[in-house]
């Protein structure tokens, strides 16, 4: 380890603050856990009900998967605009009407509709869900100094697995007592009731402005503050953090749309194996990110730099994650295909919280929602791409199709946790952005 890996403790990381502030954080902080737990519910339905909905509308694999797709149409360019747009309106506004947006899409398809009404909800659903990663994660992180913002970056992560978790074996039961559209319904209902929550509790935090750690803290040093947002995008750590968190994100798409047909089709479980095995996966893809979150950050007390305590250890997860996934994609079934399965989908989404907090160290707080809402447009193309492709090798190639998809997300694995392991280092960048 070189002088340049050791990132020195700032005395005001650590600096007491009164207790009505930090009870404040961790209340905002678990709104916006639930806002995520109920954004990846909503994106869960239509995985959980693809039978029900294939059969009721008469769609191929093809047509169900460019349905999904169209999620993702409005979905890149709304979060590239609005992550922009927080850097200039209040985070705490633009959060709650992206709830009661979902809600309102949602309506459709639980009152009644086709495959058009189907598509055109989802473009919607997707339009008001693009932001919401970004804008939450500057929200939270708003309230927190650097050093402190893995445990609040990983939890507003965290929300996306619970909120499977929790809705698969949920709208499982609600999809076969109560039919699929009833599933859209109740989804659309605790959107209402959380935005409702919000708009009394909701608050935005003190650390909106900061500048990050070492860059311009020294006499005569130039201030990076309004550094360009191109600039910022030609770092090699917005640059790895992206092409990381675009594997990472393509493998959740394909986790959302196609594994509950994967287990079921490609492998043989029934539909409550195979709701069950889903929250297991989402599980184990929570406990990652707390394990991330809790390792990471006792390096960072420790004086090791971001490079290796979020980037080396999200790019090395990465690896064996593709690992898994390529051993996977040679398998027809069985216990160890399950293993498998768990553990190359489960763990990947620690990414998440590493690129998110790679790029919020670097970035001054006045462009940290739009370097976060650039990075999450850029990654959300694989929601575009991969729930048709997978789609399409499903109908050309029957359950090989599956096999042939898992192998596809272990390259791209590969791919992302190279690019984390080799170019993501923030502290290096902030001293380039403010040289």
């Amino acid at each position: 380890m070189t002088d340049n890996d050791v990132v020195p403790v700032r005395s005001d990381d650590f600096s007491p603050r009164a207790p009505d502030s930090r009870r404040r954080a961790w209340i905002v902080t678990g709104l916006l856990v639930v806002f995520m737990m109920v954004n990846f519910a909503d994106k869960s339905v239509m995985g959980l009900a693809a039978d029900s909905i294939r059969r009721d509308l008469g769609l191929s694999a093809t047509s169900f998967g460019l349905a999904n797709s169209a999620f993702f149409l409005l979905f890149s360019v709304c979060g590239a605009a609005v992550g922009l747009l927080a850097d200039r309106v209040r985070p705490r506004w633009l959060l709650l009407g992206m709830a009661l947006l979902w809600s309102i899409a949602q309506a459709p398809m639980a009152l009644g509709g086709g495959l058009a009404m189907l598509v055109a909800s989802r473009i919607v659903l997707g339009a008001a869900e693009g932001p919401a990663f970004p804008v939450a994660q500057h929200s939270a992180l708003s309230w927190f100094p650097d050093r402190k913002r893995n445990l609040p970056g990983s939890l507003i992560t965290l929300g996306t697995t619970l909120g499977v978790v929790l809705a698969a074996p949920g709208l499982t039961w609600v999809i076969h007592h109560h039919g699929w559209r009833s599933a859209f319904a109740a989804v659309a209902a605790v959107g209402v009731l959380w935005a409702a929550v919000w708009a009394i509790l909701g608050r935005d935090g003190s650390h909106a402005a900061d500048t990050p750690v070492n860059a311009g803290t020294e006499a005569g040093a130039p201030n990076h503050a309004d550094a360009p947002y191109l600039r910022i995008l030609r770092t090699g750590s917005w640059i790895g953090s992206t092409v990381a968190f675009f594997s990472a994100y393509w493998l959740t798409a394909l986790a959302l749309v196609w594994v509950p047909s994967y287990l079921r089709d490609g492998l043989g479980h029934s539909d409550t194996a195979a709701a069950n095995l889903v929250a297991a996966l989402w599980a184990v893809n929570g406990l990652a990110m707390l394990g991330q979150a809790g390792l990471t950050g006792w390096l960072l007390r420790r004086g090791v730099s971001s490079r290796w305590a979020r980037a080396r250890v999200g790019g090395i997860t990465l690896i064996a994650c593709a690992l898994c996934c390529l051993g996977l994609s040679q398998l027809a079934g069985g216990a160890l295909a399950v293993v498998l399965l768990i553990v190359g989908f489960g763990l990947p989404g620690l990414m998440v919280s590493v690129a998110v907090t790679s790029v919020a160290e670097l970035v001054p707080g006045r462009r940290r929602g739009g370097a976060l809402g650039l990075m999450t447009a850029v990654v959300t193309t694989a929601g575009l791409v991969a729930p048709a492709l997978t789609g399409y090798l499903v109908d050309t190639q029957g359950t090989a199709g599956y096999r042939h998809a898992v192998l596809l997300v272990g390259v791209l694995l590969l791919i992302g946790g190279t690019a984390a392991a080799a170019l993501i280092d923030p502290a290096r960048d902030a001293r380039r952005l403010a040289s």
